[in-house]
């Protein structure tokens, strides 16, 4: 007997809810990359829900997804901080121009000069005011009544039988189909190079690439080879954008704290940024490749 879809899905999602939930211990005690497992996990469920969604009763996973958006969006504020104070510390680093680990402070900021110094000094102050915004969500009941829900997709799964009976092999298979034309269709879509829209549309290329990763990733046990090959395929095209979208975000960051006169230090930074962005885009075209090829 062919396993249905509802089961394998609910297999799937029993993995994902066990990524989010062992990763909250280790963001309590605020251990190295735990915010950055967390988000992840709770973006990975939302999205193979969205992806899946047909699959499942639409009450119960619209309100769960919104819950998994609202937790995703506490970390997020605490992990965007983490990402640019590691960027501007690499690449002070790089520059000569370095910041104490243990204080976390710039070597030079002493002299009250060292623009990327106290930058990176700012970036951990954010982190530490978000972290601990986390710690209060985690204590809520919102984020219990979250817990509980997420634990009952796998306990009493909300499936509509009129998909989840269906045989797992053709159902797993057309959503990455459905997926994999979504992205397909952004990438054909998108606007000329010096365009200004553009970087907010290779922004939307890279979330469709990592819808069609986790979507793939969670019919690899159903669909094989074919499956695991388009979830590294859609990973790899999901890394580039998020590189040329870090080095993006980064640089609004160093706009913004733009020093009233010229710094040394901010155009060492600016210059990196813009670099970073464009090596990012260099990889691209090799990394939208495998979207000439049919899915599956």
């Amino acid at each position: 007997m062919s396993t249905t879809a509802g089961s394998a899905l609910v297999v799937a999602l029993a993995a994902d809810v066990d990524r989010l939930c062992t990763a909250e211990p280790d963001v309590r005690q605020d251990l190295p990359d735990s915010v950055h497992s967390m988000r992840v996990a709770t973006r990975r469920l939302r999205s193979v829900l969205r992806s899946y969604r047909r699959v499942l009763r639409r009450g119960p996973t619209g309100e769960l997804r919104d819950e998994l958006r609202w937790l995703a969006g506490l970390l997020g504020v605490a992990r965007d901080a983490e990402v640019r104070a590691e960027r501007f510390e690499s690449l002070l680093g790089e520059s000569g121009s370095g910041v104490d680990k243990k204080t976390k402070k710039g070597k030079k900021a002493s002299r009250g000069n060292d623009f990327g110094a106290l930058l990176v000094a700012a970036e951990r102050r954010i982190y530490a005011g978000a972290h601990l915004a986390i710690l209060e969500g985690l204590d809520s009941r919102r984020y219990g009544a979250l817990e509980e829900r997420v634990h009952g997709l796998v306990a009493d799964p909300p499936l509509r039988p009129a998909h989840s009976d269906k045989p797992a092999t053709e159902l797993f298979a057309s959503v990455l189909r459905h997926d994999f034309r979504d992205l397909r269709r952004l990438v054909r879509t998108e606007p000329a190079v010096g365009d200004p829209d553009r970087v907010e549309h290779l922004h939307d290329i890279r979330k469709a690439a990592k819808r069609l990763r986790y979507s793939a990733e969670a019919a690899t046990d159903i669909l094989g080879d074919p499956a695991s090959a388009l979830a590294r395929n859609a990973k790899k095209l999901q890394g580039v954008l998020g590189d040329h979208r870090d080095a993006v975000e980064a640089l609004d960051t160093l706009h913004a704290h733009a020093p009233d006169r010229p710094e040394p230090g901010y155009q060492r930074l600016c210059d990196a940024e813009e670099a970073a962005a464009a090596k990012a885009l260099e990889e691209y075209p090799a990394a939208i490749e495998f979207l000439r090829h049919r899915a599956l």
